[in-house]
């Protein structure tokens, strides 16, 4: 399939009118049309339907265009394969909002003329491929799940051990004390509806109501962290887990209050992983960055805290 008309393709779906496409590739409005028609008949359906406001997309084009944007991310990372160096440091961070993404804005700020691009991939699984196939540089994960160890050429080092705490709405048994020990918890109702089973994270936590005989419910659809302060602000026999750099924002009148787990405290271990044979000039760059900073601040397996024994010692 020719990449250009592709390309194109991509384009006119974005721009919505073949003109502002022809702009943004640099070509004619009447070479994006024969680019499109070329594409239409090698697939044999029609891609988009022409309108007042401009170019609509079939039903057809709609069910391409991701396919097509596919298409094209497999084109760049064929080029970036033996283009390391001229592309973005990419790393996965999961999340927006947890203590990883903060590690790499310590190391923008650190670094910044290193240019650097954020994903979040889903799991441990996902994000192992995407090193493998050098779609990323490295990955923040929980390594190694139990009988899910890495491939002999991933590499990894914790670089963060981060602390947990327990989140409860204002009528909560427990919101005035001023840390809880984690004995406290059992019978306690912890509500965490973004936990999916088979992922790194569900491993942790299954560890964790092994161990120490809690109740962690994750029933229920997850409408994100809004949704959950929400109800744990709303309902006093709930409350949920999050870690200590893991930043929340919620109203005034909701009254959560973010209590430290003591005796042990379960810390959720984060490791970088990478390939061995990754040639970014940056990724070394990064590795030292952590060992000066992330692994100094938080200490090796501090006594009083608790992680899963499949979690590999520093």
């Amino acid at each position: 399939m020719d990449l250009d008309t592709v390309r194109t393709f991509v384009a006119a779906a974005d721009a919505g009118q073949f003109q502002e496409a022809a702009a943004e590739l640099a070509v004619t409005q009447q070479a994006v049309s024969k680019r499109i028609a070329a594409l239409e008949r090698d697939l044999g359906v029609r891609l988009f339907t022409r309108t007042p406001r401009g170019a609509e997309l079939t039903i057809d084009g709609q069910a391409f265009l991701p396919h097509a944007r596919d298409l094209l991310r497999s084109a760049e990372r064929a080029v970036a394969s033996v283009r390391t160096g001229r592309r973005p440091l990419r790393v996965d961070v999961i999340a927006s909002r947890v203590a990883t993404t903060g590690l790499m804005r310590g190391f923008h700020h650190a670094h910044p003329e290193i240019d650097l691009d954020v994903v979040m991939l889903f799991d441990i699984e996902t994000a192992v491929a995407a090193l493998r196939s050098g779609a990323i540089d490295a990955s923040f994960r929980a390594v190694a799940a139990p009988g899910r160890p890495l491939p002999e050429d991933i590499e990894s080092v914790r670089v963060l051990d981060e602390p947990h705490q327990l989140l409860t709405g204002p009528g909560h048994a427990l919101a005035r004390a001023r840390s809880v020990p984690l004995a406290q918890l059992v019978g306690h109702r912890i509500w965490m509806p973004g936990i999916v089973p088979g992922t790194e994270w569900a491993a942790y936590y299954d560890a964790l109501v092994a161990e120490f005989g809690l109740t962690i419910e994750a029933t229920g659809p997850n409408f994100g962290s809004d949704a959950l302060l929400d109800t744990v602000a709303d309902t006093p026999t709930l409350a949920t887990f999050t870690t200590e750099q893991t930043r929340l924002v919620w109203p005034t009148g909701h009254g959560l209050r973010r209590i430290p787990v003591t005796d042990p405290t379960p810390v959720y271990p984060h490791s970088l992983l990478w390939h061995r044979d990754n040639p970014h000039p940056a990724l070394p760059t990064l590795r030292a960055h952590l060992a000066t900073t992330a692994t100094a601040a938080t200490g090796h397996d501090a006594p009083g805290t608790w992680r899963p024994d499949w979690v590999l010692p520093y």
